[in-house]
Parts: C-alpha cells; sequence; structure tokens
C-alpha cells in the first residue's frame, strides 16, 4: 500500500461520458458517495487508530491505516473535481440531495458509538472490494469507446479499494470483532451500509435520469427506461454473488484475489 495523486483531467469530461448514458448516470450518482463518506472514513478512523495505539502490537495494522487515511483523501479530491462537471453541465440540483446524505454523516459522527462507525465502514470496504471487482471483470462492453478520465478516475479509485480492502475489517476485528456478537455486528454494518448508501445513490440517480429524460419523446424516453433497466440487471447479477460472500463467519477480504488489469492503476 501506498499514496497516490495521479493527476487527471476533467475539464473536457461530460456526463455522457459512456456510450451508454444510463450506465454513465449510475457512475454519475455513484461519485457522489466518495464525496462524503471518505471524509467521514478518515474521521472514524482517526478514532480508531487512538484506540488501536493503547494496544500492544498493533504497529503494522496503524502503519495502513495511516495509508488508508491519506489514500481516502485523495479519493474525495478527485471525485469532488469530477463532480463539480456535473453541476456545471447542468445537474446543480444533485447538491440539495447530496446534503441530506452528508448530514447522516455529521450527524452519526456526533452521536453513534465507535463500534456501529466501523462497522458501518466495514460495510462500505466490503461493498468497495466487490465494486472494484465488477468494475475489473464484468464491465468491459460498457466501458469500451468511454471517455478515459472517467474510466481513469474509477479504476485507480476502485483499485486502491481493493488495495486496502482489509484495513477497516481488520480495524473492526482488533477492537470489536471477536465472537458471536462480532460476526452479527459486522453483518448488521454491512447490511445498513448497503441500504443507506443504496437508498442515497437511488435518490441521485433519479434525478440525473429525471433531468436527462425531460424533453425525450415518448419512444426515446422508453428506450431510457429500457436501457437503465438493463443496465441495474447487469450490475445486480454480477454484485450479488459477490457481497453474498461477506455474510459467511469465515469472510476475509485478505483472501480476495486482485482481478486482471488493476495492478496498473496502482502505478499511476
Amino acid at each position: 500500500m501506498r499514496v497516490r495523486s495521479p493527476a487527471i483531467d476533467f475539464a473536457n469530461v461530460r456526463p455522457d461520458w459512456a456510450p451508454n448514458r444510463e450506465f454513465a448516470q449510475y457512475y454519475n450518482a455513484a461519485s457522489t458517495v466518495p464525496a462524503h463518506i471518505e471524509p467521514f472514513l478518515v474521521k472514524v478512523m482517526m478514532r480508531a487508530r487512538d484506540e488501536l495505539a493503547s494496544r500492544p502490537g498493533q504497529q503494522r495494522l496503524l502503519e495502513e491505516v495511516d495509508i488508508f487515511i491519506k489514500q481516502e483523501v485523495q479519493h474525495c479530491k478527485r471525485h469532488l473535481a469530477f463532480n463539480q462537471r456535473l453541476y456545471e453541465s447542468g445537474y446543480a440540483g444533485m447538491c440539495k440531495l447530496e446534503a441530506t446524505y452528508e448530514a447522516d454523516y455529521r450527524r452519526w459522527l456526533k452521536d453513534k458509538p465507535l463500534r456501529f462507525l466501523l462497522a458501518y465502514s466495514e460495510g462500505f470496504e466490503a461493498m468497495g472490494s466487490s465494486s472494484a471487482e465488477v468494475f475489473f471483470t464484468d464491465l468491459d462492453d460498457y466501458l469500451e469507446g468511454a471517455d478515459e478520465s472517467a474510466v481513469t478516475l474509477w479504476k485507480w479509485h476502485l483499485a486502491e479499494e481493493f488495495e486496502h480492502r482489509s484495513v477497516c475489517y481488520d480495524v473492526y476485528k482488533a477492537l470489536y470483532g471477536h465472537g458471536l456478537r462480532g460476526y452479527l455486528y459486522r453483518l448488521y454494518g454491512f447490511i445498513y451500509a448497503i441500504a443507506h448508501i443504496g437508498r442515497h445513490v437511488k435518490r441521485i440517480n433519479a434525478y440525473l435520469l429525471e433531468q436527462d429524460r425531460r424533453n425525450l419523446s415518448e419512444a426515446d424516453h422508453a428506450a431510457s427506461v429500457e436501457r437503465e433497466r438493463v443496465v441495474k440487471r447487469h450490475l445486480a447479477r454480477a454484485s450479488l454473488p459477490r457481497l453474498l460472500k461477506v455474510f459467511s463467519p469465515r469472510y476475509d477480504p485478505a483472501l480476495k484475489k486482485a482481478p486482471a488489469g488493476m495492478a496498473q492503476y496502482l502505478n499511476l
């Protein structure tokens, strides 16, 4: 693991950066997640680092936490820049929807215990490593002919998500993850993360597509709805088997094998 700061130019990137606009808009909606969850993760892991530092034998994990934090900061910066292009391209209404999502994290940092914050964070990280596997192995047809800046953003980000896939898991396990209660609470955090993040992405995606479809003919509107259905079905079929593995008591993200093509994005 190391910190990377790739130069990605979004000056000319368009909202329809992939040939399938509905596919692009799904990932445009998803791009709002790291803009807000990454600062949350940084704060959670800083708290966890303080707890770990008081326990013996955690030096290696503490070093990984430091790199994890710095990687997440870079992810946030790049997605904020990408999202700014979306706002400037006629989707400024995203901001109001994002504010509600961001407020959840601010409230949780004040009100929720570290156990919950870490279980939720590990839930997101489990989603992230699964998303990385999907992006690198199941989306070639959708990415053919896509804007290289947008593809690089996602492949670099998801490659690093896969690279640090074990950090939150190891921190949660070290502090709270032993025994049946630790296992069940990890699943609670995972399910909570899927539901919470999924609702947010669904709201943003609906807004983006609503904007796109305002002036479409009836036939074009129906075609867009069908493309959206096919994209979501494809993503669900690719994602579900990977996500179900997280429920196993023997789940360990460190055992996952990196997909082909990922290494080049870890050398940017």
